[in-house]
């Protein structure tokens, strides 16, 4: 194990900075618990002359936890259910999923 990928784990095991949630394939197989960080960062979207902000919300999850999510996929966080929307992407290390999320 490299010590990036010593760290990315204590990380995801931090009570503080992590959550177990559950995740859903679409139409295969049963709930999966996994542990997740979630970002809620603005998003500012250009439409035309004007600039829109809206809130986002990203969970990062480890790849050695969830092997390949794809969109329509769900995540249920805290009680509150939510779809992955667009192409899941990795990070340059290859050990962590990024998945952009809205609301069901």
């Amino acid at each position: 194990m490299t010590a990036i990928a010593a760290a990315i784990n204590a990380l995801f095991t931090d009570t503080n900075i992590a959550m177990d949630a559950i995740y859903r394939a679409q139409g295969t197989g049963g709930p999966q618990s996994v542990r997740i960080v979630t970002k809620r960062p603005d998003k500012v979207l250009d439409f035309g002359d004007s600039r829109v902000v809206t809130a986002t919300t990203v969970a990062e999850v480890r790849v050695s936890e969830l092997a390949s999510p794809q969109a329509g996929d769900t995540l249920e966080i805290g009680g509150e259910t939510f779809t992955i929307q667009g192409t899941p992407r990795r990070d340059t290390e290859r050990l962590i999923w990024s998945l952009d999320l809205r609301p069901q």
